[in-house]
């Protein structure tokens, strides 16, 4: 079943333990590692005058300006931040600061937030609520979809933004942005209000195509280290739609947003990696579904009482969520299987210490259901072999008493 060959840059990981860890982190693409070191020695700040400034801005503005492109955007519509994380946070409590800067208090706004968003996300929302605002979660429906008629129900003439991932960190569901943002269009035309779309992309760029104004967001966070590019660097997307208020303060660098000295090889970096999973999607993306639904189709055989936490019709290419009932625990079978040489994590690599996964609890089930989950998570670098191992090893482990 499992007959494809070993992706071309493969060799680099030989002898390394199997790494089915690819939504916590991916690893950097060699062409992103050869943009990185090209620019490295560019150590001139790129807000300076003198001619080493200058080029180091030149390549800075083109890393922006082949983000944009990919993204269908404008480069001035992009400002880089240190990661996911920070992307997420000056989006959100960007947005919070610059309605308090407006003199408009925070009890009269109303916010909308999926409730199996990643805790960057999430925790930014409690900070909003902290200040003042009213916060409503929208919940999944039973395969992990957060679907529009269920944000139309919670929508008020006060809502003043909705944040939903494009695709779910840990079960891998993509979302139906753009029909929410239709239903946000229609909100705004009947309330003259207006409504901002925010987005955490994670993965999804990797197989989906990011065309921010097909998708209908207003801010869309990115980060480097989910997309084969290097750590520390990542992008928000900022219509000219939205004004946002900084929370990083000092030299007023990314239009006044985030505050720091450019990285100009990150950048460089960032873009390189940008450019290959653009050029490569679609063939990745058919590879790596073909990959993950045989895996699944294999566990099932070998593991009748799994349960796939998810319609894999509906989830991102490279990901696989699954519970096993008994008493082994998710974080027991997963340390089992790094023990084996099978790297891959329970749920977000961020919410490991958390006994349950909040995302598959989201999708309703036996208590042990939220508590005894696998993310499997492919990518460039698996193979049918690896796979094949890890359910005979996943096997033994279960059969164990």
């Amino acid at each position: 079943m499992f007959g494809f060959k070993k992706p071309f840059f493969a060799k680099a990981m030989k002898g390394r333990p199997i790494y089915l860890d690819y939504a916590s982190a991916t690893p950097v693409h060699p062409k992103a590692l050869q943009a990185l070191n090209k620019t490295i020695h560019m150590f001139a700040n790129p807000g300076g005058l003198h001619a080493e400034a200058v080029a180091a801005k030149r390549v800075l503005d083109d890393a922006r300006e082949r983000i944009a492109a990919h993204l269908g955007c404008k480069a001035r519509e992009i400002i880089f931040t240190s990661g996911l994380t920070e992307a997420n946070n000056i989006a959100l409590i960007g947005l919070a600061r610059s309605l308090e800067l407006q003199k408009r208090s925070l009890k009269d706004t109303h916010w909308i937030v999926s409730s199996i968003e990643h805790s960057s996300v999430l925790e930014c929302f409690s900070e909003i609520e902290r200040m003042g605002g009213t916060i409503s979660h929208v919940e999944p429906d039973a395969k992990g979809i957060v679907r529009a008629e269920r944000v139309a129900e919670l929508l008020k003439p006060t809502t003043v933004a909705v944040s939903v991932g494009w695709g779910n960190n840990e079960i891998g569901t993509v979302q139906p942005l753009s029909a929410i943002a239709l239903v946000l269009r229609a909100h705004e035309k009947k309330y003259n209000t207006s409504v901002i779309l925010h987005s955490d992309a994670g993965q999804a760029p990797l197989y989906r195509s990011p065309q921010v104004h097909s998708l209908g967001v207003d801010l869309f966070s990115l980060g480097s280290g989910k997309l084969y590019g290097p750590r520390g660097i990542g992008a928000l997307y900022v219509s000219n739609k939205v004004s946002l208020a900084p929370i990083i303060f000092g030299g007023g660098q990314e239009r006044g947003l985030r505050s720091g000295t450019e990285d100009v090889a990150l950048a460089a970096g960032f873009a390189a990696a940008f450019d290959v999973i653009t050029i490569e999607r679609e063939a990745e993306a058919k590879r790596l579904q073909k990959l993950r639904d045989d895996f699944a189709s294999e566990i099932v055989a070998h593991i009748p009482s799994v349960v796939i936490n998810s319609d894999l019709k509906h989830t991102l290419p490279h990901m696989l969520n699954v519970s096993i009932p008994g008493e082994r625990t998710g974080e027991y079978l997963a340390l089992q299987l790094d023990h084996a040489g099978i790297s891959l994590s329970t749920k977000s690599a961020c919410d490991e210490g958390n006994k349950a996964s909040h995302v598959v609890a989201a999708l309703g089930g036996p208590e042990w259901r939220a508590i005894n989950t696998l993310r499997f998570s492919l990518g460039r670098n698996t193979s049918a072999s690896e796979l094949k191992k890890t359910i005979n090893t996943l096997q033994l482990l279960i059969a164990k008493k």
